[in-house]
């Protein structure tokens, strides 16, 4: 059968530039960006043009940051997705590449992110597993800094955003994505977990918060009915732009009351 020509839209830089502006992206601010590149409809190149229009809608001023995750440099023993031997686990342990910031791809928050990551003059920031990566003025503010042991929490580029007052961009991703929800699990009681990682002096345990995306759509159905968002459309996408302070303080509410780890912390798994 021949191959069915694309939908649409047609999408190209100007009008993904335009219709950013028209949503809200404003020159100079600082932007947080989930995204999803086959929810935008048919874009004449791809992930680099999404972050040119990013970048122009942003300015010389203004910064792009999003999620740069690798987390495949975990424990073969918890791998899913899919899992592998059991007597592979200790090999894969030993032979594992250690995390670097200018080689390691992300993984599991789409090409657009990727695309950034290996964008000229983009900066990443420290942690194995949790990195961000970010172009633009404030790049080295943001990402300088995030620690190794504290994945998305005070000492991670997401407390620096915040600080900024910087704004979430959801581009065609759901809450389910909202990094910024994950700061707000630091900031209330939460249990702890021992991490497994490669490290640059072979395999590494630290302990971490741990964190879960669950209930993360519900949580953000309720800010959005509570606080305000702008909503839009970005090619076929759904866009939401928001303040990350407000998403913070809401989920710390809201987490607290719907999704109580209190019993968690009092039993930990560590």
């Amino acid at each position: 059968m021949p191959t069915p020509p694309p939908t649409g839209p047609l999408v190209t830089r100007d009008t993904l530039t335009a219709q950013l502006r028209d949503l809200g992206v404003r020159p100079g601010e600082s932007l947080l960006v989930h995204s999803s590149l086959s929810s935008l409809g048919w874009v004449n190149g791809g992930p680099v043009t999404v972050v040119r229009a990013l970048l122009d809608a942003l300015g010389p001023d203004g910064t792009l940051v999003v999620p740069t995750q690798s987390g495949d440099l975990s424990d073969p023993a918890l791998w899913q997705a899919p899992p592998v031997p059991e007597e592979w686990w200790e090999t894969i342990r030993a032979t594992m590449p250690a995390y670097d910031p200018l080689t390691t791809p992300s993984r599991g928050v789409g090409v657009i992110p990727e695309a950034v990551r290996s964008w000229p003059g983009a900066l990443r920031s420290a942690h194995p597993q949790t990195s961000f990566a970010a172009v633009g003025a404030r790049a080295a503010e943001i990402v300088t800094g995030h620690a190794t042991d504290c994945r998305l929490g005070e000492h991670s580029p997401l407390a620096k955003l915040e600080r900024l007052g910087a704004r979430v961009l959801l581009l065609g991703a759901g809450y389910d994505s909202c990094t910024g929800f994950h700061l707000a699990e630091y900031r209330i009681p939460s249990p702890r977990v021992v991490v497994g990682r490669p490290g640059p002096r072979g395999w590494e345990t630290v302990t971490e918060v741990s964190i879960t995306s669950e209930r993360f759509d519900e949580l953000g159905y309720d800010f959005e009915r509570d606080r305000p968002v702008v909503r839009g459309r970005v090619g076929a996408a759904g866009a939401r732009l928001f303040p990350l302070a407000d998403a913070v303080a809401y989920a710390e509410r809201w987490l607290s009351v719907h999704r109580s780890r209190e019993e968690e912390c009092r039993h930990p798994m560590v």
